[in-house]
C-alpha cells in the first residue's frame, strides 16, 4: 500500500493506449509510401550523378583544350588518361601530357537494356551506356523507353 494521499498507478489508461495507436498509424501512413517510392528513385540519382560526372569531365576537358570537346572515337581515354593540348593520350603524365585525367573510370549506366555498360559512343551499340555528340559535347543516357517515377525519360536527363 502506498502512502496516504498518493495513489499507485500500475496500468495505462485507455486514452494513452489509443494515443499510442494513433501515433503509430500516422508514422506508418507517412513512412510506407516513401519506402515504396524508394526503389524507383534509386535509379534517378545514379543516372543524374553519372551524367553530372561525365558532363563536368567534358567541360573541364573543353576548358583545358581551347574549347575543343573530346573526340567521339577517343573520349573514354581522353577522360580517363593524360592528354596533351591536342588531345593525344598518354597513360602517364609527361612534359607535354599535362591535362587530365578527368575521371578515374566511366560510370556504368544504372538503368535499361544497357544497364552496367560504361562505353561512350556516338550511336547505340551493345557496350554503349552513354551517347555522346562530339560537335556539342552533349552526353545522355543510352536508354529508349525507360522513365523515372515522374514519367521523364532517362534519355532526357
Amino acid at each position: 500500500m502506498g502512502r496516504p494521499g498518493h495513489t499507485r498507478r500500475n496500468s495505462s489508461s485507455l486514452l494513452e493506449i489509443v494515443m499510442v495507436v494513433v501515433v503509430i498509424t500516422i508514422l506508418a501512413a507517412t513512412s510506407i509510401p516513401r519506402m515504396s517510392r524508394g526503389s524507383g528513385d534509386a535509379n534517378d540519382l545514379p543516372v543524374s550523378s553519372g551524367l553530372a560526372a561525365l558532363r563536368n569531365a567534358i567541360d573541364l576537358y573543353c576548358a583545358e583544350h581551347g574549347g575543343a570537346f573530346p573526340a567521339a572515337a577517343g573520349i573514354h581515354d581522353q577522360l580517363t588518361q593524360y592528354t596533351d593540348l591536342s588531345g593525344a593520350v598518354s597513360t602517364t603524365k609527361t612534359v607535354t601530357h599535362v591535362c587530365g585525367p578527368y575521371l578515374r573510370s566511366i560510370p556504368p549506366l544504372p538503368v535499361g537494356v544497357r544497364k552496367g555498360m560504361s562505353g561512350i559512343g556516338a550511336g547505340d551499340a551493345n557496350d554503349v551506356g552513354w551517347l555522346y555528340t562530339e560537335a556539342s559535347g552533349k552526353i545522355t543516357a543510352n536508354t529508349t523507353t525507360e522513365v523515372d517515377d515522374a514519367r521523364k525519360p532517362y534519355k532526357d536527363y
